[in-house]
């Protein structure tokens, strides 16, 4: 069995006592649908069930107290394990089940959709239904985005533990601030590739999918699926890795659409380099450019606990300039505006040599 086992053995031990007493206690399974993705032939739906009450009664507390326990709720809940349910997109349907944390990561083939925006159906016992974007993107596409989102779309400085509670746990969708300009960079890469699918990948939990989704909505960022993670124990430790999280979707990204060029963008706060170089070591030929958003000294500090050594340092493992393919090109920038100017020059290159690519 092992000790690495033992987190996952325990909370498994524990949901079996609490979900009864919560179902007791009127709780009903609930779906949350997350963003998906697909191409012509098949697509990936992400959903959760948890349970909760039909209908949570309003807040008396001060808003302060209420609204930092909006945000603690997102990770206090109670999973729907092993619970049947039905998922349709366009002609594909399947029967599945939750898995021991409440998720469904389903492959459909064959849903007969067109590129663009559609939506499965989800159906959980005991549940209503409910709905789960998925986006499609077509064979002719051949440009993609994938993003990092925290310190490269929002300032959360997220490995400093207070700081990482503060955001995650306590702070509302208005009070949250995206990096400085990058807004703009990307309504500007949407705007020369009206058809550019962009991803959002992050170590951040599920818990905060909604809460993200509306920030970017907000802030003018454009849609796409999020490409989160599970907090919690799992069956081979404690913990789940960040770093073998972005890997994994990195791959996947890649056998699942061979016919895109991606543009990679994150931060030097924590291991994006060192992870999009690998990427763009191993398909130097599907990289366009890596875009890494500085952080400043204070932000480095708040992020590592240590100084950095001065601007544009790449000391650290993680963003040592030998972990980078030389034949993809990486720039650097505090902002989006820096890095928009050397981002957007490189994309309307790759439009213009092949205007049906975006």
């Amino acid at each position: 069995m092992g000790f690495s086992r033992t987190g996952s053995i325990l909370e498994d031990a524990l949901h079996a006592r609490v979900e009864p007493l919560v179902r007791r206690f009127g709780f009903r399974p609930r779906v949350l649908g997350y963003f998906g993705y697909g191409t012509s032939e098949r697509a990936r739906v992400l959903v959760r069930v948890l349970l909760s009450r039909p209908a949570p009664k309003p807040s008396s507390l001060p808003e302060p107290v209420a609204r930092a326990q909006r945000g603690w709720r997102n990770f206090m809940t109670v999973h729907a394990a092993n619970l049947p349910v039905t998922i349709q997109l366009g002609a594909a349907i399947t029967h599945t089940h939750t898995d021991r944390n409440g998720y469904i990561d389903v492959v459909l083939e064959g849903h007969g959709l067109p590129p663009g925006r559609h939506r499965a159906y989800v159906h959980a016992e005991g549940a209503a239904v409910t709905r789960a974007d998925v986006e499609i993107i077509g064979d002719n596409q051949r440009l993609g985005l994938i993003s990092d989102i925290d310190d490269t779309v929002l300032v959360t400085m997220l490995p400093r533990p207070l700081l990482a509670f503060w955001n995650s746990f306590v702070l509302r969708t208005s009070t949250r601030k995206p990096v400085p300009h990058m807004p703009e960079l990307y309504t500007a890469l949407t705007a020369r590739c009206p058809e550019l699918p962009v991803f959002y990948l992050s170590t951040g939990a599920w818990n905060t999918f909604s809460v993200l989704r509306r920030f970017l909505a907000a802030n003018g960022y454009p849609d796409g699926p999020l490409l989160l993670t599970d907090w919690g124990p799992t069956q081979t430790g404690w913990f789940r890795s960040g770093q073998e999280h972005k890997r994994a979707m990195l791959a996947a990204l890649s056998e699942w659409y061979p016919q895109l060029t991606w543009l990679l963008i994150g931060d030097d706060g924590q291991h994006d380099p060192m992870i999009y170089g690998q990427f763009a070591k191993e398909h130097p030929d599907r990289t366009l450019l890596i875009a890494i958003r500085e952080l400043t000294a204070a932000q480095q500090v708040l992020a590592h606990g240590t100084p950095d050594t001065g601007p544009g340092d790449k000391s650290a493992p993680e963003v040592c300039e030998d972990e980078l393919s030389s034949s993809v090109p990486v720039v650097t920038g505090p902002t989006g505006r820096e890095l928009a100017t050397q981002v957007l020059p490189v994309v309307e290159q790759f439009v213009a040599q092949a205007p049906e690519r975006a």
